[in-house]
């Protein structure tokens, strides 16, 4: 039985089903209702209400299920605390991390499989991301720093412990149930627009897009069958994995697939100086799990678009 914290958000509901596909009991984590979120009604999956900062009521959880791996994707990182001291919420991110660990080692866990980010890579690269690649240790948002530090220590707590911590470096992710309008790529929106049939409104970008802006865009339903095969592949040779689709998706991308399954839909986006192109290396990912993407950019704006259109908000 695999236990999900964040199982009923975004990347969390699509790695839950993924794993009940593949045949796998999953009890999900939940901070704030005991219900069965509607978009996972159809699946048969447990309930649990309780906080991983509250390390008490998580060990619970293992008096009532047998768990026998974890996977981590609820956000405990305080980059948008506003009612506490920030030294206390470091504390309580750290301390969130440290609680699925112990929880782990309780109930005889193997292996706990965490989310990190593509942005620990840092925007200034080009080519292929390797695992092994250089990260820079500057700060420049709440969000990668953390992931870093959190993969330190699932590195140090894999080697002093018998818990396997599997860092998941996840690329940009989009499709259904996603973040609208997403603050660093244009994907979701261009698709919100052809759905609606409006123009597509890119004011919520933290940086205005350009056609040749780029980066490695995986759709969620690939996202959350890559970490499910982490969490279920009996032998992992390593400790951190891209997970991703190896291969950079631009704007223009974006754009052209889309009018491939909605011939009415036309945008231009200013041509500019757009970032180094860059891609995470799924190697790892392909030898050791088998994982292959099953969308392409055309498939997953088509997969979408029908969601969206199906009368989900995103």
């Amino acid at each position: 039985m695999i236990l999900v914290t964040g199982g009923a958000g975004f990347i969390g509901s699509h790695t839950v089903r993924a794993l009940v596909e593949a045949g796998e009991e999953c009890v999900l984590l939940q901070r704030r209702a005991p219900e069965v979120p509607p978009h996972l009604a159809d699946l048969p999956v447990h309930i649990v209400q309780a906080d991983v900062a509250d390390l008490e009521a998580l060990l619970a959880v293992g008096e009532q299920y047998a768990i026998t791996a974890i996977v981590h994707l609820a956000v405990a990182v305080p980059w948008s605390a506003t009612d506490i001291d920030p030294i206390d919420a470091t504390s309580n991110s750290v301390d969130a991390f440290l609680n699925i660990v112990r929880a782990a080692r309780a109930w005889g866990v193997k292996r706990v499989v965490t989310a990190s980010t593509i942005g620990v890579y840092g925007f200034g690269s080009a080519g292929p991301l390797l695992e092994d690649s250089p990260i820079p240790f500057e700060h420049f948002h709440a969000i990668p720093t953390f992931k870093k530090i959190t993969e330190l220590l699932a590195a140090h707590l894999s080697d002093v412990t018998d818990v396997q911590i599997i860092n998941a470096r996840i690329s940009g992710t989009w499709g259904p149930g996603g973040h609208f309008p997403d603050p660093f790529f244009a994907a979701p929106s261009l698709a919100h627009a052809a759905a609606a049939r409006t123009a597509p409104d890119l004011s919520g970008l933290i940086a205005p897009a350009k056609s040749g802006d780029a980066l490695d865009l995986l759709y969620v339903k690939d996202t959350g069958r890559a970490l499910a095969l982490l969490a279920t592949t009996p032998e992992l040779q390593h400790l951190t994995y891209n997970v991703a689709s190896g291969h950079a998706t631009s704007n223009s991308d974006v754009i052209t697939a889309i009018e491939s399954v909605e011939p009415d839909f036309h945008f231009q986006l200013p041509d500019g100086d757009a970032h180094p192109q860059s891609w995470l290396d799924i190697t790892r990912l392909r030898d050791d799990t088998g994982f292959e993407p099953e969308f392409d950019t055309a498939a997953a704006a088509a997969d979408y678009i029908a969601w969206l259109r199906a009368g989900n908000e995103r």
